[in-house]
């Protein structure tokens, strides 16, 4: 199976809360543009904007994923990708054309990929669907 799998490594879900926590703090907009991070979150991070009306296919996306993932190897780590999007973290069309972009970028690129996606209220892998939600998420 892909993707986070329970139980969720204690240091993985304090940097992917870390994900939520800034996301619901910096974006209080109802509507906004899809993000695609790459990085650590609360750590150095590059971002793209996707507009909503933008034409992007997969060969675009790909190379987006691939370019991001190239400079965030040249830190020395291997970085998380995240897209921060609005609404509720059913799976979404964004979310599965930007998943197979980064499989493909990921792959060509020979490594791992941990992909999740955040919204206000928590954070979703949408390979294994592995999730977590808060009704009230609070900085510790």
């Amino acid at each position: 199976m892909e993707g986070i799998r329970e139980p969720v490594d204690p240091a993985a879900a304090r940097v992917l809360r870390r994900a939520v926590l800034d996301h619901a703090r910096l974006e209080r907009r109802r509507r906004f543009p899809v993000l695609l991070h790459v990085g650590v979150p609360g750590g150095s991070e590059e971002v793209f904007a996707i507009e909503p009306d933008e034409p992007v296919d997969h060969a675009l996306r790909a190379d987006v994923v691939a370019t991001l993932l190239r400079r965030g190897r040249r830190r020395g780590t291997v970085p998380m990708l995240w897209l921060t999007r609005p609404g509720p973290l059913d799976l979404q069309d964004v979310d599965v054309a930007w998943l197979a972009a980064a499989r493909t970028a990921s792959a060509e690129a020979g490594v791992g990929l941990t992909l999740v996606v955040v919204t206000r209220r928590g954070w979703t892998d949408p390979r294994s669907g592995v999730r977590r939600e808060w009704k009230r998420l609070r900085q510790r």
